[in-house]
């Protein structure tokens, strides 16, 4: 991989098999953390569904008017 300029900021591709491995396409959300002196590990952020899906899987029920989202719980 090659680092590029864009903005003020610098850039990666990811290679396709990277992007095939973690299912990924556009706009979807990544987590990347460094791992080591040399590595970094990059991630596929859950989805709101994946993560309400890994709730219910744990077998307990959401209250009542449970709001997943920060901005929209906090809604007025």
């Amino acid at each position: 991989m090659q680092v590029s300029k864009w903005g003020n900021s610098l850039a990666i591709r990811l290679p396709a098999a990277v992007v095939e491995e973690l299912k990924l396409k556009a706009g979807d959300e990544i987590n990347v953390r460094v791992a080591g002196a040399d590595n970094f590990v990059v991630e596929r952020e859950p989805t709101r569904e994946e993560l309400i899906a890994r709730i219910r899987k744990m077998g307990r029920p959401l209250p009542p008017g449970f709001k997943f989202d920060r901005q929209e719980a906090n809604a007025r």
